[in-house]
């Protein structure tokens, strides 16, 4: 019993380890940043999802809280006019750890939920990923920045529907518990630093933007929903597919 107990405690720290590395290394190169939509969306958040759904809460808390030290780390060796705001633990560390909490609960609250109701919820998302990626391409289109964000948004179009039809014919009703887990974990990230900001810096923050400060709610709401709704929908791409891969492993 000693023996096993020890073994799974090492197997642990070991995934809390390569995940927080991945999430690091996310980071540190452009691969943690992919253009979705009309915007710009991390995944640095993603390990510390998929840590605590295969894991647990307590291996999602520890992934996060590697991701929300390494914030710290960044805010002071590469700092930017906002970079300030990571420098305090409320903004950058507890939303971190607690998103590894929510998505592991957020799991297993939905395994509660009935085939039906799981049916209905799942298809609302995937027509919601579905729109907003549509009109992303279009956008990435009619403005043509760069080739590279029209080949994405084709590349993720191509991957929802994918997943859809996956998630249906394969997964049935459990395709759900994972969608809603990663929904939760990104909007859990987004939420609670843009909510820390907002109450601890607000107007600071908006003024190193360049903003009016009096805009200052305005302003941290319309950078959460930019860069929530594609967050959630690379979220819910790469964790649908690595959970499932992991659990066909398995």
């Amino acid at each position: 019993m000693k023996k096993n107990a020890k073994a799974l405690s090492t197997r642990k720290m070991t995934i809390v380890g390569l995940l927080g590395g991945i999430s690091i290394v996310l980071g540190m190169t452009p691969l943690g940043f992919i253009p979705v939509g009309p915007t710009r969306a991390t995944i640095m958040h993603i390990p510390v999802i998929i840590g605590a759904i295969m894991e647990g809460p307590l291996v999602g808390g520890l992934i996060g809280l590697i991701f929300g030290l390494f914030s710290i780390f960044q805010a002071v060796t590469n700092p930017t006019p906002v970079s300030f705001v990571f420098l305090n633990p409320i903004v950058s560390v507890l939303p971190r750890i607690l998103i590894g909490i929510v998505a592991y609960y957020g799991y297993r609250f939905s395994k509660n939920l009935g085939t039906k109701k799981s049916i209905w919820i799942l298809n609302i998302i995937w027509v919601v990923m579905f729109s907003y990626l549509i009109y992303g391409l279009y956008i990435s289109i009619k403005d043509f920045t760069s080739l590279w964000a029209i080949l994405v948004n084709i590349i993720l179009i191509i991957l929802t529907i994918t997943i859809g039809i996956y998630g249906h014919k394969k997964m049935e009703n459990k395709a759900i518990d994972i969608v809603i887990s990663a929904a939760l974990g990104t909007l859990t990230n987004t939420v609670g630093v843009l909510s820390a900001i907002y109450f601890i810096y607000g107007e600071q923050f908006v003024e190193k933007l360049g903003q009016n400060a009096e805009m200052a709610r305005k302003v941290i709401f319309g950078i959460g929903v930019a860069n929530g709704i594609p967050e959630i929908i690379i979220g819910i791409i790469v964790v649908t597919n690595v959970v499932a891969a992991l659990n066909r492993k398995k």
